[in-house]
């Protein structure tokens, strides 16, 4: 293997990066892009869900229960109904994802140490919204009804009533339970492994395409010099895509980035290598871009956004795309890559 003529290919693809805008553009500025617009419209944090309240007590106590329902993060006051076809009809045009409905006598029941029923009532169309919010509800009220427990018993026995069981909890690595601490690192991983497969399905294919293939392979280039130099460029630039999406999930996004990072360029450095060389396999296969292309999006992208565990737990998944997702690089980098960000690797 000559330097001289890796170099030569090297070269002439950095050259031939720089004049098109269109190469640069899809190697450095759609991933900023596509960063940007997942970080900020992708989130898994379910918080202010409009609530609808239909409050027929109208008592400190019942005043008391919806407020809070609306001081906590979690709900928001979308309008009051004055009666069960308003909060049918709020639901309908989806002015709000939930309904409280306090009934008349509330407050009765609560003073007599009676068990009191108030109604949630949730759109379900969204199951995960749902289900989030539901346990909300679940939390709010549970905290509501034990303080009324509490002040009940004091009132009873005329001293303070301690809680037999207190639970202490502590989230690790995401102390704030953020989601985008989650996404970002997961999102560098996904954004790398579609782009740096889609540049690189377009080299060897725009060489036949061009015509200029043949004048190659009348040269003395070796066929490991030729993927070398085509590969190395585009490798270079993946670095750099890797430093920026870090910068920015630092900058932009405030995502904790705890780890090595010496650690993460050189697992990076090691899954460009793996998903270049996909691109190029298809490129050679292929010999059309289009095709290309149109194959590193299917080969690529659905299996690192559905089978990596960017966004759906691996282990939820039926057995058999579980055996699939072995095969998916994407898997591999984004749990090495959040382990580094996040638990400090």
């Amino acid at each position: 293997m000559s330097p001289r003529r890796l170099w030569a290919i090297a070269r002439k693809e950095f050259i031939h990066i720089l004049r098109d805008p269109r190469s640069l553009a899809m190697a450095i500025a759609l991933p900023m892009m596509q960063l940007v617009l997942f970080g900020y419209a992708l989130t898994l944090d379910v918080d202010r869900v409009p609530l609808v309240v239909w409050d027929q007590d109208l008592t400190p106590a019942s005043r008391e229960l919806v407020s809070r329902f609306l001081g906590s993060r979690y709900f928001s006051l979308a309008k009051g109904a004055g009666s069960y076809w308003e909060v049918e009809r709020a639901l309908d045009k989806g002015e709000a994802l939930a309904a409280l409905i306090i009934p008349s006598g509330f407050s009765r029941w609560v003073e007599g140490f009676r068990e009191a029923q108030v109604q949630f009532v949730v759109d379900g169309s969204d199951s995960n919204t749902a289900t989030l919010a539901l346990g909300y509800a679940d939390v709010v009220v549970s905290s509501f009804s034990k303080e009324l427990m509490i002040a009940s018993m004091r009132r009873l026995w005329g001293q303070p009533m301690r809680e037999p069981l207190v639970l202490e909890f502590r989230a690790w690595f995401n102390e704030e339970l953020q989601s985008r601490n989650y996404i970002v690192p997961g999102l560098v991983a996904v954004i790398m492994n579609v782009i740096a497969a889609l540049i690189t399905s377009l080299t060897i294919a725009r060489e036949w395409e061009n015509g200029t293939m043949e004048q190659l392979v009348s040269t003395p280039l070796r066929t490991s010099e030729m993927v070398l130099g085509k590969l190395f460029p585009y490798f270079a630039i993946g670095l750099v895509d890797v430093a920026i999406a870090v910068a920015m999930g630092k900058l932009l996004f405030h995502v904790p980035f705890r780890g090595n990072l010496f650690l993460l360029f050189a697992v990076a450095s090691v899954f460009l290598v793996g998903v270049l060389s996909i691109g190029l396999a298809l490129s050679i296969i292929t010999r059309n871009q289009l095709l290309a292309s149109q194959g590193a999006m299917v080969i690529t992208y659905l299996p690192a956004l559905l089978l990596s565990g960017y966004i759906f737990a691996i282990q939820n998944m039926p057995q058999a795309l579980q055996l699939i997702s072995r095969v998916v690089p994407a898997r591999y980098f984004v749990k090495i890559i959040r382990a580094i960000y996040l638990k400090g690797l």
